[in-house]
């Protein structure tokens, strides 16, 4: 049986970039991130990977191959896999809080 909690305050911040940090919980194939996005923060590729999930603080845009959607505090967010769905995303406010749920 897998966990039913997942308690973020117990984790420490991974920071893989400069501007970004995330908690993260895998369980079953699956990956439940909280990320914070800092003022600064552009992506440097593109990203092919899926992510769904919900805007908690912020506002960011998102470039997916020449057309940019701009998502706010609220937001659900729903990208497909694949290159047909590559995506940069930019912070547009000091920061940016996001639960994402992927593939693990």
């Amino acid at each position: 049986m897998g966990q039913y909690r997942v308690d973020f305050k117990l984790m420490e911040w991974e920071k893989p970039a400069a501007n970004v940090r995330f908690k993260a919980h895998k369980q079953d194939g699956r990956k439940l991130r909280l990320v914070e996005f800092s003022k600064g923060f552009v992506e440097p590729n593109w990203c092919m990977k899926g992510h769904i999930g919900y805007i908690l603080e912020g506002k960011m845009k998102i470039d997916f191959d020449g057309k940019t959607v701009v998502f706010d505090t609220g937001d659900g967010v729903f990208i497909p896999a694949g290159e047909k769905h590559k995506h940069k995303g930019t912070v547009l406010t000091n920061a940016v809080k996001i639960i994402l749920v992927e593939d693990a």
